[in-house]
């Protein structure tokens, strides 16, 4: 088993010593005071200002404190860190798990500390400051230097108040990116396991998968917490859960089921999120420590304003590289294009769509600032002023102020990188499409005009390529069933691996399973008892095969009717398997008996979906057009089905899709015994419009190629029929595939100690199940 451990011999990492004398960063509202500056001092003062501003997170490297209050200070975390791995890997497993969260704890302490520090040291030093715009403002450089020297004082003084000398230290890369990467909680998902305490283990695997959605052996160690016994899906909690990214994902959400007060919302609450993230990630720059540009000895020619311009170039870079770590989701490489006009563009829809046009004026008025010219949205705009009944005072609405500063300081900032890029041989990569072309010097024009000419033709060559299914499925296979017909193929459907069968049930077994949903669904299952789960125009009813055989057990339904649900499963996996040639292991994932009631109130004009647009085994995107086979999505499904069991019913049919969720490649219209089978991949975005009225009966039917994410509830309910000396025509597995699923579990090794497996329950990754 390997570690992303970058420890040579797990020997502690140096630290970096920096210089005791440091300066201060800029006060806020420093910059218009420049204006008033002569225009020979300007350029020198913005080296300096600049400077303050760099350099003032070296006054952090080491404080003077010390003494007996020594430990009640912050310890380095990256110490902590160390002595927690060494713990563990002599299995001293309380001592390990209490330094691993110590490091933990630490190192968020350290960043709160540090921006406290920057908060209140931002009125050091302004008296000074403001000489520079007084008589006495012809010793500029005195009184800058005044300034940068109170400024360092305040924030050596605070830091140290807080902090070990030690621990002020920069620590090295290679645990910065233990710590990105969330390996402590790969440590102490073990750790714990180890301790037996469950819980604590199952939400630091969580933590870590969420970062490291590729891993199978944490993914695996996940899904035997998940079935042992005291283990609850509320333990599997994210610990660095980033607000953000949760209330983006709820306000997609809210507006896929075209809930658009709640989506506006939501769009608010994670813009205001994200700029307080990228504030915070700024004033990190600022604050924790950096080295000193490279001296380049005897043959150095650089002097203190050239020191002073590399340092400052530094600091920009830093600040500007937030918008990408900002708009990077845990465990992806890429950040999210256009993150902030993205939200701004939801945002003013949602606005519009839920009333509050004045409101929808000023976010497309924010959004315009990224892109004044763009024509969609300057019709919008006309649009809002017109619904607006000509309002002479919505044209005075104005974009949001903090939009407006956001906006000012990144294009200066910008204008310094871009100088700096042009003349002192700085390199810098622009994260921002927006950047307007006249903020690029004349001469970085041509390359920059290059490089923004591939990213458009490459956006262009992902909306043409067609999509290629990687399933190892390949549709055309023989159908045997006598009476099932195909009644369309992936020609007629206008995609990959679909199809529709129809005669798989007839109208007499189509009656029986409606007759089992009447009696025995339950309102809300699978959806942790929420009547409506997509939209509250409908009610969701649900039912397995597991809880119809206990019902027939106790005499509450008709038994024949359960044994013909569970027959159904089998019925549609050999005829799929047969179709879409499928490898030789192919088994149900889940089975669940589902109906959508129309409510009822008045459902004329609905707008909203039955089931939203999306993928089955993974997080799809629709404005980046990316899926993310990473959880909460059920990243085992390889093969889903839809039986029909009526049509007396309006709306409800099925409709697939592109990847950007809009543009509807083919319908299904719901009929009994008619079956829709499709690969649960990127290839095939589905949804179902909305039920108006009546109720919409279907089996929804999920397959794996994995054996270890077989539908255990079918086995149990197999074994109860079992043991009424009952018997289940049922074929036989291939043997090889016994021995699979002990070869899926790795060795035992420090990323592996999860226990083997038990009984389990339903394979739930989320509180949904993507009925369809």
């Amino acid at each position: 088993m390997k570690f992303p451990f970058r420890f040579s011999g797990l020997t502690l990492p140096i630290r970096s010593h920096s210089s005791s004398s440091s300066t201060p960063s800029p006060a806020v509202g420093a910059a218009p005071r420049t204006m008033a500056l002569r225009s020979e001092h300007f350029t020198v003062y913005v080296a300096v200002t600049f400077l303050a501003a760099a350099v003032s997170n070296l006054t952090t490297g080491v404080s003077g404190a010390g003494g007996p209050k020594v430990l009640s200070l912050l310890q380095p975390y990256d110490f902590l860190y160390y002595s927690g791995v060494r713990a563990y890997y002599g299995e001293e497993w309380a001592k390990a798990a209490e330094l691993l969260e110590k490091s933990i704890q630490t190192r968020e302490a350290l960043r709160r500390v540090r921006r406290q520090c920057h908060d209140e040291c931002v009125a050091s030093g302004t008296d000074a400051l403001n000489k520079l715009d007084s008589e006495e403002g012809s010793m500029w450089d005195l009184w800058a230097l005044d300034w940068i020297q109170q400024r360092a004082e305040c924030l050596r003084f605070c830091i140290g108040r807080s902090i070990t000398p030690a621990g002020q230290l920069s620590v090295s890369y290679d645990i910065e990116y233990e710590f990105d990467t969330r390996n402590p909680y790969n440590f102490l998902q073990v750790t714990y396991y180890k301790l037996e305490k469950l819980k604590k283990a199952a939400s630091a695997a969580h933590t870590y998968f969420v970062a490291n959605p590729s891993h199978l052996e944490m993914r695996n160690n996940i899904e035997k917490y998940r079935r042992m016994e005291g283990v609850t899906e509320d333990d599997f909690q994210d610990r660095v859960m980033e607000k953000h990214w949760v209330l983006y994902d709820a306000a997609v959400q809210h507006e896929a089921s075209s809930d658009w007060l709640q989506a506006a919302e939501k769009w608010k609450a994670c813009l205001n999120e994200t700029l307080w993230r990228m504030e915070e990630c700024r004033v990190q720059c600022e604050v924790a420590p950096q080295p000193l540009p490279e001296d380049r000895g005897v043959d150095g020619v650089d002097g203190l304003f050239e020191k002073a311009a590399a340092l400052s170039l530094s600091l920009l870079s830093c600040r500007q590289s937030c918008v990408t770590q900002v708009a990077t989701r845990p465990g992806r490489i890429s950040a999210q294009e256009d993150f902030l006009p993205t939200q701004l563009e939801h945002l003013h829809i949602a606005q519009f769509k839920s009333g509050d046009v004045r409101g929808a004026v000023q976010t497309l008025g924010s959004f315009l600032l990224f892109y004044p010219s763009d024509k969609d949205s300057l019709d919008n705009l006309q649009l809002y002023y017109e619904t607006l009944g000509g309002d002479v005072e919505s044209h005075g609405i104005q974009p949001a102020r903090e939009i407006v500063n956001y906006i000012n300081q990144s294009l200066q900032e910008k204008r310094l990188l871009y100088f700096g890029a042009e003349n002192l041989n700085f390199n810098f990569s622009d994260p921002d499409l927006w950047t307007p072309e006249d903020v690029v010097p004349e001469s970085l024009r041509e390359n920059w005009r290059a490089e923004k000419q591939k990213i458009n033709e490459k956006i262009k060559e992902g909306d043409q390529v067609e999509e290629v299914d990687d399933s190892g499925f390949y549709a055309g296979g023989p159908v045997h069933q006598v009476g099932v017909t195909i009644t369309m193929d992936d020609e007629v459907l206008n995609g990959t691996n679909r199809v529709v069968f129809d005669g798989v049930m007839t109208q007499k077994e189509c009656d029986k399973i409606l007759h089992l949903a009447t009696v025995a669904a339950s309102l809300g299952d699978g959806y942790r008892g929420r009547r409506s789960p997509h939209t509250p125009h409908e009610t969701f009813e649900g039912l397995t095969v597991l809880r119809a055989v206990k019902l027939s057990q106790e005499g509450l339904v008709n038994q024949s009717d359960t044994r013909l649900l569970h027959e159904l499963g089998e019925r549609v996996k050999t005829l799929l398997h047969s179709y879409f040639r499928s490898p030789p292991g192919l088994f149900i994932s889940f089975t669940h008996l589902v109906c959508r009631s129309a409510t009822t109130e008045n459902q004329e004009g609905r707008m909203d979906l039955s089931h939203p647009v999306h993928v089955d085994n993974c997080l799809l995107e629709p404005e980046t057009k990316q899926c993310w086979r990473e959880p909460p999505a059920f990243i085992h499904r390889d093969l889903s089905a839809i039986l029909y069991l009526n049509d007396d019913f309006d709306g409800g049919e099925l409709f697939f899709t592109k990847r950007d969720a809009k543009t509807v490649t083919a319908r299904v219209k719901p009929s009994c015994g008619r079956l829709v089978g499709f690969s649960s991949g990127p290839v095939n975005p589905h949804g179902v419009t909305a039920v108006t009225r009546g109720r919409r009966c279907a089996l929804a039917l999920w397959f794996t190629k994995e054996k270890i994410y077989r539908d255990m509830e079918r086995e149990e309910a197999e074994a109860l029929w079992a043991t009424d000396g009952q018997s289940v025509l049922k074929k036989d597995e291939d043997e090889e595939e016994k021995e699979k699923e002990g070869s899926a579990t790795a060795g035992r090794n420090a990323r592996n100690h999860a226990p083997k497996e038990r009984s389990r329950g339903r394979n739930v990754v989320s509180g949904g199940k993507d009925e369809l």
